[in-house]
């Protein structure tokens, strides 16, 4: 289906660029959301009778979420989720999670604003798009952690996740004998000590 879009849509176009798109795409999105019109001689018309009015609506737009922007932009927010020992999150956090705690710290944005690639299932510090405008997109830093103390640590630029790897992994070392045969366990010195005392009984 060819469209007239009304906003410049990403990887598609401007104010007014003529675009095929699937057809799915346009009636579930684009023409529910008023960010095109079906591309036929009637719409044309209409389009460019009111070019200039929605070309000015849209840089009002674009100038309220510049002023907006300046609220949301380089933002960190703190999620405490409960995480296995490996750091993957007993479910995900959502585009509503985010709004909530953007919300808390005084920045307003909606949930559709919220651009989430794929969603987050690990702890760790994660940078999300916020794309207040078509044309203004901004960058806040999710910081998601099982405890406060460690969300303290991660936003110190600490990888929490390696560094618990590195203290199971010493864990491992220490518990290693030196000094042990090849192959041997912890328990086998203690039975080679035990046996001498085993033989003079049998002698007996």
């Amino acid at each position: 289906m060819e469209v007239i879009l009304l906003e410049r849509v990403e990887k598609l176009g401007a104010i007014g660029d003529v675009v095929k798109v699937k057809d799915g795409f346009a009636r579930n999105y684009l023409l529910p959301n008023k960010k095109a019109l079906r591309a036929n001689d009637s719409n044309r018309k209409l389009f460019e009778a009111n070019r200039t009015r929605i070309e000015e609506e849209n840089a009002n737009r674009r100038s309220d979420a510049e002023k907006a922007a300046k609220s949301v932009d380089g933002k960190t927010v703190q999620l405490i989720r409960q995480a296995s020992n490996t750091g993957q999150l007993y479910g995900s956090v959502s585009a509503r999670d985010i709004v909530e705690a953007l919300e808390a710290e005084g920045a307003h944005v909606t949930k559709s604003q919220i651009v989430l690639d794929r969603p987050i299932k690990a702890i760790g510090m994660h940078e999300v798009k916020v794309a207040l405008h078509p044309e203004v997109a901004v960058t806040v830093k999710v910081n998601v952690a099982r405890s406060p103390e460690e969300a303290d640590l991660q936003a110190q630029g600490v990888d929490v996740m390696a560094q618990m790897f590195e203290r199971d992994t010493a864990a491992f070392t220490e518990a290693y004998d030196p000094n042990a045969e090849p192959g041997a366990t912890a328990e086998a010195p203690a039975e080679a000590a035990e046996a001498p005392a085993a033989e003079p009984e049998e002698q007996q």
